[in-house]
Formats: C-alpha cells, structure tokens, sequence
C-alpha cells in the first residue's frame, strides 16, 4: 500500500467517521475532505472543483428544479386528491399509494414524491382513525424502490452512469435501470403490501395527532366561486365534500356582500359566490386548485384574483414597531399599493372569521397574507410584518399543469430516443418552465437542494482520486481474493451486502461514489464486464432501509409516523433480502458477465 492510498483511506475513514457521528452537516464534511485531499496533494487542486461542473451534479440540480415545477403546477397535487378515496383497507392503501408513488419517484425526485403523498396518507389515515405509522413507512420504501425504475429516479444510478461513461465511454440510457430497477421495485411493494407492514410495531395511540399537519395553525379565509368553478350543477353539500378531502372545513357563504343565513348544505352555488373555510394554508391551497376556486382580489366586495405571476401564501407577525400595526390592511393599502391580499387573521390563538380587511391591526397578530413573489420583499419592508420561519408556501399554478407535464414528458421522450443529452433536455425544460410562466426566475434555485449539491460535487474528485491512486483496484483486489475459487456471482453478491450495509449508515450518494469505482475494478481482476457490477451498486445504494439516516426519506417520517431508531429494520432487514435475492439472478440474466 503506497503513502497516497494510506492517507486516502485515511482521510476516507475521518469522513465517514463524522458524516456518522451527525455533528457537522455531510455537506461541510465532504468539502471539509475535499480540501484537505487538496492540501495534501491527492487531488490536484486544478481538479479540486471538478465535481461541481460532473454532468451527474448538474442532473441532480436539474431534476429537483423540473420537479418543484410539476409540484408548483398542481400536477402532483391532483394526482394525490384523485387516490384519497374511499377506504381500501390497509394492504389495498399501500398497494395504490405505494405504486403511485413508486411511479413518481421513477421520474421525479423521490423525496418530493413522498412530500406530495405524505399529506394525503395522514389526512386518509386520520379519517379512518389508522395511525400513521402503519403506512408511512410502507410509502417511505415505496417511493425509495420507485427510484430504481429510470436514469433519472435517484441520484445513484446518474452516479454509476457517470462512472460508466468514463470507463466505457457511454452513461446508461433512460430506462436501462428498468428491467432489474422494476422487478426488485415490484417485489418489493408486494411483500411491503402483504407482509411488510404487518411487522411495523404498533405505534402508541396516545401520542397520535403529533404530526407535522396538526401542528399547522387554522386560518378562517374565503375563496371565490367562478365560472370554471361551476363544471357541473354544484350544492353547498357537494362542496363540503371535496373540501373535507382536503382537510378543509366550509363554514358560511357570501353572496352580493351579505352571508347566508340558515341551513346551507341545499344551496346551490353561483358565479361570484364566497366560500368561507377553516384550513391550514396548504389545504386550502389544495381546495382551491383542485376545485378551480380563486383567491380573492382584497377590494371591499371581494372578486376572484387574476393569477399574472408566481404567488406565495406567507404567514406574518405583526411587531410592535411594524407600520401597519394600528392601521386596517384596507387603510394601509396593502391590496391598492402592494397588490397583496390578507387571507386570513389569527389574534390570542383564536382565527378571526368577519372583515378581516378592516380589522385594526394588533402587535402579535399572526397574518396569512397573498403576496406576488416579486413584490414579497417590497411588502415586507413596507409593512414591517415579520415572515415567520417556514410559513411559505409557493401557491399552485394549475393553468400551467398540462404545458408543465408536457414539457416534461417531452424531455424524458427526447432522452430515451438518444435525440439528446439528459441534461439539455432537463435544462431545456427548465427554460420553457419559466417561458411559460409554470415557475419564475425568482425561485428557480430555491428548489435546489443544496447541501446535496455540495456533497455530490466535494465527493467525485475524492472518488476519482481513490481509483486513481489505486485504492480502488485494491479494495477489488481483496474482495477477489476473498472469492477466489467461487463464481464471479458471490463477489457480486458481497459488493452489494457490503454497499447496502454502508448506505444504511451513510448518505447513499456518497456510498456510491465509493462503491461504484470498486465495483469497476473489481469487474476488471474477475476479467469479466463491469455493468452488472456497476448496477448492482446502484441498486444495493438506493435500498436504505434498516435505518432513519440512511435516506432523506426514511428521516422525513421519523416525527409524523412516531418511528423509533429501531423500528425500521423490522420491514428493513426482510426488504434488503428480498432484494438481493430477485435482484443478483436479474443481473447477471440481463447484465451477462
């Protein structure tokens, strides 16, 4: 061993070592590293930000962007209110949201997938008096396995067809990951439907209502009836319907400036007509576009709010020192001056319901205020309210939804047929999004995940120096040596255990970025080719199931599904079996070594 693989392995160890030990963020460790293999001379410092320009980074960038696009057009949304339907029973509501979202995750990052169906599963859940723990992590695995199926579904599989690119001069096709990608994803859907659940240790009832969702505060709003509203003959009734299944309570009814009075549920609506609701705001956005209501424009008699550009629903303090604190939003204009519109008014805790234009404004009053994107800033200096931390929400464009999925189905086409690159067509995409106003060139990077940028850029040079110094090849070397005398499939199968082990502990991308080169020489000392190796890697990294840190999934439902550290290996560890077990014959059938 030379002193350069000496001090790689090394410094490989310290940084694994503190991405586990969780201090410090995984993103500030991997460039931490990156620079000391700079200063030590293992990466040449004119490679030093390599990664950063690596077509996978940028892949990765653009994918979370093309997503927050088919998220913000409502696509996702409508799809999610379509399944929330009636009881399925427990088996049947994983099979539908898992494959749903397994079917997401193939061609949209999977994180978001599970963002957009997590809310659903708890309001369904909620109805049916089910906890949430017994199907969020069901659609947790899910929408991991769904990320198998294409090039595009996880950052794994663009990480070993980068590695394949410079090996074989040629990445993997678009849906080259589906034949294996999908059987295991199938397999694995199946078991967590029928068995899998089953094993999940009953979460404690009395500590249900502990979600992100029941924290939310309630908001008394209006939202306005219009022509597009009126598809079909529509009753209070049928109304109160659609608005349950999205968490949303219909409390009264304006028309021509005076509310109805008496029973409501026989009244059929009009053109014009103001619902008033009780709601978090993120269901009453959903209400709204589902429903093709409109918020209200903020004059005195309230008409429906013509959407020009990107919006954002924000919740607001108001200080003590704010301008607009003993001022009405009517007074202080803030729909004549700042185009902006006060939704809803909360005041000691309790949601004020009659002439929230009008009120006075109090210090700590809390706000839900309707803002242009472009105008936010302005208004906020403006006004002196206090956005809260994490009270945004980009308001759904669902006029955009059809050029949004067009233009992404589009790109995937245009890949698939080889008429282009992945990343013009990801980024082409991106342009005609903001062309076509689906999203603006205000929030275009806010969607980016940054951290993982990071990670994935400070990562692929100490990569490339592992296979460069030959601690790569010598990591292969031993594992050939262990399997010596055995067929070529059992070192497959120990580079797989030993990759899904590490993914289990470590962000899964940098396992990749690990494992892949390995698994490259390894394919090399066997004298035999690399793909089935190369996708064995990309299918042991993605299948992070035994703990909460090995994928941002698996942490994302730790609070609401009221997991411990040690629930997950239950479903976990039978799932990695399964696994191998339907994925090493695939491989090697569809991948001959």
């Amino acid at each position: 061993m030379t002193t350069d693989q000496m001090m790689l392995f090394a410094l490989l160890g310290v940084i694994v070592g503190l991405m586990l030990w969780g201090r410090w963020r995984y993103d500030l460790v991997a460039f931490a590293g990156l620079m000391a293999a700079v200063l030590l001379g293992l990466v040449p410092s004119a490679e030093a930000f390599s990664g950063f320009g690596n077509p996978t980074t940028l892949i990765v960038a653009l994918v979370l962007i093309a997503t927050a696009g088919l998220t913000r057009s409502g696509a996702v949304a409508r799809l999610a209110r379509l399944m929330s339907g009636r009881d399925r029973g427990t088996t049947g509501h994983i099979l539908l949201f898992g494959g749903v979202g397994a079917l997401l995750s193939g061609f949209m990052n999977n994180i978001a997938a599970l963002a957009m169906l997590m809310p659903v599963d708890l309001q369904t859940g909620r109805k049916l008096g089910r906890a949430a723990g017994l199907t969020l992590m069901p659609l947790a695995f899910a929408t991991i396995l769904g990320g198998m199926l294409t090039l595009i579904g996880t950052p794994p599989n663009l990480i070993v067809s980068g590695f394949r690119a410079d090996v074989l001069g040629e990445p993997y096709r678009m849906f080259d990951f589906l034949p294996v990608g999908g059987a295991v994803a199938l397999a694995g859907l199946a078991f967590i439907a029928l068995i899998g659940w089953r094993l999940i240790p009953r979460p404690d009832e009395s500590e249900a209502g502990t979600d992100a969702d029941s924290r939310q505060r309630r908001y008394v709003a209006s939202l306005v009836l219009t022509e597009a509203s009126l598809t079909a003959s529509r009753t209070i009734r049928e109304a109160r319907a659609e608005a349950a299944g999205a968490g949303v309570r219909i409390t009264g009814l304006i028309r021509h400036g005076q509310e109805v009075a008496g029973p409501l549920d026989d009244q059929a609506l009009a053109d014009g007509d103001i619902l008033i609701l009780r709601s978090t705001p993120g269901s009453l956005d959903e209400f709204r576009s589902t429903s093709n209501l409109a918020f209200p424009d903020g004059r005195q008699e309230p008409r429906a709010r013509k959407d020009a550009e990107g919006q954002q629903l924000i919740e607001c303090l108001v200080s003590v020192a704010a301008e607009i604190a003993g001022r009405s939003a009517q007074s202080f204009g803030l729909a004549n001056r700042h185009d902006s519109v006060l939704i809803g008014l909360r005041r000691d805790g309790v949601a004020l319901r009659r002439g929230l234009a009008r009120q006075e404004l109090r210090a700590g009053d809390m706000l839900l205020v309707l803002v242009p994107e472009s105008r936010m800033a302005d208004m906020l200096a403006a006004t002196g309210l206090l956005r809260l931390d994490g009270g945004s929400l980009p308001v759904q464009r669902e006029r955009h939804m059809r050029a949004a999925v067009g233009l992404f189905a589009l790109a995937v086409l245009a890949a698939t047929f080889e008429l282009t690159t992945m990343p013009i067509a990801l980024g082409c995409v991106i342009v005609a999004y903001v062309l076509f106003g689906v999203l603006s060139v205000n929030e275009l990077y806010d969607h980016v995940d940054w951290p993982v940028i990071v990670l994935l850029g400070s990562m692929i040079p100490l990569g490339l120096a592992l296979d460069q110094t030959g601690g790569s090849a010598l990591i292969a070397g031993g594992l050939a040596q262990l399997t010596q005398g055995y067929p070529a499939w059992v070192a497959l199968v120990l580079l797989m255990g030993g990759t899904m082990f590490l993914s289990d502990v470590l962000n899964n991308n940098a396992t990749t970025i690990i494992a892949a080169p390995v698994s490259i020489r390894l394919a090399e000392q066997l004298q035999v080719q690399p793909d089935a190796f190369l996708m064995g890697v990309a299918v042991a990294a993605s299948c992070a199931f035994l703990t909460p840190i090995g994928h941002q999934n698996n942490t994302l439902i730790l609070g609401p599904g009221n997991y411990r550290f040690g629930d997950y290996w239950r479903m976990g560890l039978p799932l990695e079996i399964i696994v191998m077990v339907v994925a090493v014959p695939l491989l090697l059938i569809v991948w001959p070594l």
